[in-house]
């Protein structure tokens, strides 16, 4: 009895000693730029900046689908539920920045997918960098954005290529698959369309080709035919204009209709990859060509999120970027799991300046659309260029191009 007591004794005493002992110091914030805290059982919240109306939706609906099939895959980061919000960043600066303000003055906001536009991609990347967030975009494809010496901004990334890729790909298709020697561009002002161009234009004359124009229009117009005549003169083989959905179909429906441009070769770029495009350009786009990235994912996990893109949505992707947008969610919750600090509780503490430390050390990262590196500038894509050709309606993609 006097052993049993003396037992008993000795675990109360331990279960005293145990109460009072020391308690797990709590959370203290040392990021530099600050932490989001984040209760139990409260969501992580992300947010989306993209075009989701008028006449570019089909680009920012392909890409927030991508979002929302990832978060339905993933269904939870740390045990906390994932929650999306999101803004219209159109396809302008203005849109850029509007969407920008208002998604960065939510402070749990942990990171936001976006731009779709490099013309908005430009503002946000600098007010999102400004509010300590991160910004990884799955189709801002402008060189300048990813540049330190012209308007990257620490925080952005992107899981697209970047055009210098883009361009060149396309200038190699013209001329050595071509076989074509003249060729004319026509961009609309924004950062997308006119570095793209240029991209081609130069690798075209580096290949040994002339460009014969590099003309500009502006968004909005629809009489495309005093910058087709001044082309016409020039009497090229090809024209690349690599703009949007209204212009680009403006053009495609004027171009034959110009004396000397009856049998000119025309092509567009992902911003024109969409059915929207061939309603609004008709008949009159059959047979062009339009570059943008290989959907040719030689994974398994394509296969599974086109048979759910399907059954939530009743239709196939819109257009190119619905994978990018996918790779960019998976990698901004690998990063969170990777840097989030985590309380007995289930409070998670996340350090604004270690998440973007995290994404910018993305290392062979398996998504969709490859195995994703990100360089210290952002640019994180497994670089992947197919050329299509519009047959009977369809995209249908003819020639493939990965740098070495």
């Amino acid at each position: 009895m006097k052993k049993f007591a003396l037992l008993s004794l000795l675990v109360l005493v331990s279960l005293v000693a145990a109460a009072c002992g020391p308690k797990a110091k709590p959370f203290e914030c040392t990021d530099p730029i600050g932490c989001v805290d984040i209760a139990p059982g409260d969501p992580i919240r992300i947010g989306y900046a993209l075009v989701i109306a008028g006449p570019n939706e089909s680009l920012g609906v392909d890409s927030r689908r991508g979002i929302e099939i990832a978060i339905e895959d993933k269904g939870e980061v740390l045990g906390h539920p994932i929650e999306l919000v999101g803004e219209d960043s159109m396809c302008s600066a203005e849109g850029g920045q509007t969407a920008a303000t208002k998604l960065t003055s939510d402070p749990s906001l942990i990171g936001i997918i976006g731009t779709n536009c490099s013309s908005a991609g430009e503002p946000a990347s600098r007010i999102v960098s400004d509010a300590g967030m991160v910004l990884i975009s799955p189709s801002n494809t402008a060189p300048s954005l990813t540049d330190p010496n012209k308007s990257w901004n620490p925080g952005y990334l992107r899981t697209c290529h970047n055009d210098k890729i883009q361009g060149a790909a396309m200038a190699h298709f013209v001329y050595e698959e071509l076989g074509l020697k003249t060729a004319a561009t026509i961009h609309d002002g924004s950062p997308y369309a006119d570095q793209l161009q240029q991209v081609f234009a130069d690798t075209f004359k580096e290949l040994g080709g002339t460009i014969t124009a590099q003309e500009a229009v502006n968004v909005g117009d629809t009489d495309m035919r005093p910058i087709l005549t001044t082309i016409a003169a020039g009497q090229p083989e090809f024209i690349y204009y690599p703009i949007f959905i209204p212009e680009g179909a403006q053009i495609t429906r004027q171009a034959k209709e110009i004396p000397g441009l009856e049998e000119v070769i025309l092509a567009g770029a992902d911003g024109m990859y969409s059915p929207d495009f061939v309603e609004a350009a008709g008949e009159a786009c059959e047979g062009m060509y339009i570059s943008g990235p290989n959907l040719a994912f030689e994974n398994p996990l394509y296969d599974h999120f086109l048979e759910v893109h399907l059954e939530k949505y009743g239709e196939k992707p819109l257009s190119v970027f619905h994978a990018h947008a996918y790779d960019a969610a998976m990698m901004l919750f690998a990063a969170i799991e990777k840097v989030a600090v985590q309380d007995e509780d289930g409070t998670l503490h996340i350090g604004r300046q270690a998440l973007r430390d995290a994404l910018y050390a993305t290392k062979d990262f398996e998504g969709i659309t490859g195995t994703l590196n990100c360089n210290e500038y952002g640019d994180c894509a497994d670089p992947q260029i197919a050329v299509n050709q519009i047959q009977n309606g369809e995209y249908v993609p003819i020639w493939e191009y990965k740098p070495q």
